[in-house]
């Protein structure tokens, strides 16, 4: 071969090892079905839950939004077309640069599900998973994917490698535990930086994550809600119903432990709480000591079994570090007590340990079979993995556009002047850079208050999360101050997440009265100048104005909608609550004028799962033979809120089109209607928005 030749081939060999090293995986999870329009009738708010799309390019996590940020709808089920489009855009790629998908369940596991699903409603047309997900990338992005490019991944290893290869860890326990994979409920992998090796598995008739769910369903909560529970858990004893909940499990040897039969617990759970006198819950029913407890018990429980779980691993394969994922790791109070147990030397918990957090990892299951990047990967360290918001001209010209409803001003240090703000007792909605992926909001999209007055914890409730009195706030402390504040325990946690519940320091109890919950614990958030310079710079100055570097720090979203995304969200979120003042970027943003007389200069609009009905009905129970009109707004996704409305609304919104102004759709504007909007928008119901051009997709979608 001459010297010419060689060149030539070398320079082929470099050009196809650069596109290798350029490969892009995008790791999808969710169901195939559009907002407002479900493959079979009212499909199960369990199938396919908590929709996201990652993108990883050589390995390295380049985005990763879940879709509920973008089509609104809480935990949502659908097809995470819009996460894809911002992943995309976040990565400056186009659909045509995406080497493969990772999708997070097996293809036979999926198509039996819909399979099912046809069974139960057979003038469904039978179509399958792979087919279908073709079909929603064309129809959402444009997109004429060739199926091959789509893999399927094995639900619980892709759990395992988003947090196992998010660790930073080298040798590893690493366990998933959730609701369900396809047959398993718990996996345990040892990892030795080389090759993930599955050692164990216990089956879903002993789901921990489905126990917990039958004792939130008993508390009158639905799937989602577990949380509540938690927070609900220290105002208990468990002692009250240990003995009961002793009859629906018993431990064995070797880590293992029964449940009551598959699809018996929730049966026997129920009856046998009757027996002792407490009936399940009814939403909206007051909680009484009996619920408490009743909560206790359910979080105890959960606890004895994971930490029997666990612990017999750890001292099996003798390994020291441990990567827990899956949905049950998202019980903080549970990795609290992991922490402070001494089984470990170091634990790690992804922010997206949920199910979309599989996205990412079966990206990774995909990049790692293509022989991408050295492994392991370094440690997770932000989570502020989604889209900005935009730059500050474009930002700028919103606000403006906003301008009726708000005073703008751009202080010469907008960090500065918050920390002023926060001191003298404001509450703020705080927003800028790239959203967090997860359910924790971690300083990119908070609300933050000061987390020393107790009055905080109410104020804020009946500001803006109008939730259960008994749910704690969480604080956020700088790293250089954590320990004076917290007891931290000596195991490495990684608090960056919010992921572990810790006791505050007894002396300090009384001082962070906003933030410290009941039993004297919190889900602290410990930040880093590395990690968010702007938020800990904001910590820290609070902290020198007042002594205390601590804040109060929850989601910026009211009770009705998901954590805030886009500028359009922000505004929106600020506008029906009672939040004192905003801050997006480098601006402060201040109400004007009272909201609901000053809505006739903006244009109202349907969200895509918005329905209007209108239908003959009986004007009372006193007068059966005498007809009326009943009117009603609904959100068309399963569980979604529904809501009467006068007629006069009714006219209005069959009236308004997105694009004319409220004053020009020749209705009579009442200040009693205005009001009705309003309060239709603060549900998220409709839309309200500022005259302007419709903006075009980025690829003309």
């Amino acid at each position: 071969m001459d010297s010419l030749t060689l060149a030539l081939l070398l320079e082929k060999v470099g050009a196809v090892l650069a596109d290798w090293n350029d490969m892009l995986i995008l790791g999808l999870n969710g169901n195939v079905s559009a907002a407002g329009a479900d493959v079979v009738p009212n499909l199960n708010e369990l199938y396919m839950h908590d929709a996201a799309a990652t993108l990883v390019r050589d390995g390295v996590l380049v985005a990763a939004v879940e879709e509920e940020r973008l089509n609104r709808i809480k935990k949502t089920t659908k097809f995470p077309g819009n996460a894809i489009r911002e992943c995309l855009t976040i990565a400056g790629a186009t659909p045509a640069d995406v080497d493969a998908i990772g999708y997070y369940f097996p293809e036979d596991f999926f198509d039996d599900i819909f399979q099912q699903l046809y069974t139960d409603h057979p003038r469904v047309p039978t179509r399958y998973s792979r087919e279908m997900i073709v079909e929603r990338l064309r129809l959402d992005l444009g997109w004429e994917a060739p199926s091959e490019i789509l893999h399927y991944v094995p639900h619980h290893l892709a759990h395992a490698m988003s947090t196992y290869y998010r660790s930073g860890m080298s040798e590893a326990l690493v366990v998933v535990m959730d609701g369900a994979g396809e047959r398993s409920c718990t996996t345990i992998y040892r990892s030795n930086g080389a090759e993930l090796l599955e050692i164990a598995s216990y089956p879903v008739s002993k789901s921990l994550g489905m126990f917990y769910l039958y004792g939130t369903r008993h508390l009158g909560y639905g799937f989602g809600d577990e949380y509540k529970v938690m927070g609900l858990a220290p105002y208990g004893d468990p002692s009250t119903y240990r003995e009961v909940f002793s009859r629906l499990y018993s431990l064995g040897p070797n880590g293992t432990y029964e449940l009551v039969p598959r699809g018996g617990v929730v049966y026997k759970m129920t009856s046998i709480l009757r027996e002792h006198g407490l009936q399940p819950r009814r939403r909206g029913e007051p909680f009484t000591q009996e619920h408490m407890d009743f909560a206790a018990s359910v979080q105890e429980t959960t606890e004895k079994i994971a930490m029997h779980v666990l612990s017999y691993w750890a001292r099996c394969t003798g390994l020291r570090n441990l990567a827990f994922g899956g949905g049950v790791a998202h019980n903080s109070t549970l990795n609290g007590r992991i922490l402070s147990s001494g089984l470990f030397d170091e634990v790690f918990i992804h922010p997206a340990s949920h199910d979309a957090g599989s996205s990412e990892g079966a990206a990774l299951v995909v990049a790692r079979e293509r022989g991408e990047r050295a492994w392991p990967l370094p440690r997770l360290t932000s989570a502020s993995l989604g889209p900005d918001l935009g730059d500050l001209d474009s930002l700028e010209r919103t606000l403006k556009s906003w301008s009726p409803l708000v005073d703008v001003e751009r202080p010469d240090d907008i960090v500065e002047a918050t920390a002023h703000l926060l001191a003298a007792g404001e509450a703020i909605g705080w927003a800028h850079g790239r959203s967090e992926f997860g359910p924790r909001a971690l300083g990119n999209r908070s609300i933050l208050a000061d987390a020393r007055p107790k009055e905080n914890q109410t104020r804020i409730n009946q500001m803006v999360k109008k939730r259960e009195s008994f749910r704690p706030f969480a604080p956020v402390v700088t790293a250089e101050s954590g320990p004076d504040y917290f007891d931290l325990p000596e195991t490495v946690g990684h608090h960056d997440f919010m992921s572990f519940v810790v006791q505050v320091r007894a002396d300090r109890r009384e001082l962070l009265g906003a933030v410290t919950h009941v039993d004297g614990s919190a889900r602290v958030q410990v930040v880093t100048k590395e990690t968010n310079p702007r938020f800990h710079r904001l910590v820290t100055r609070f902290g020198e104005l007042t002594g205390t570097p601590v804040l109060l720090n929850t989601s910026f979203n009211n009770n009705a909608e998901p954590i805030v995304q886009s500028v359009e969200d922000v505004l929106a979120s600020y506008l029906t609550t009672s939040l004192d003042v905003l801050v997006i970027e480098d601006f402060v943003v201040r109400r004007r004028t009272e909201l609901p007389l000053a809505l006739e200069d903006f244009t109202v609009g349907f969200r895509p799962v918005t329905k209007l009905v209108r239908r003959l009905a009986r004007v009372s129970a006193n007068e059966p033979d005498v007809p009326g009109v009943w009117h009603e707004i609904y959100l068309d996704y399963t569980a979604g809120p529904r809501a009467t409305i006068s007629a006069a609304m009714y006219d209005l919104l069959t009236h308004a089109d997105g694009v004319t102004p409220l004053g020009r759709l020749g209705v009579e504007l009442t200040g009693e209607l205005l009001t009705e909007l309003y309060g239709l928008w603060q549900e998220r119901f409709v839309t309200v928005s500022p005259v302007e051009a419709e903006k075009e997709s980025p690829w003309g979608v």
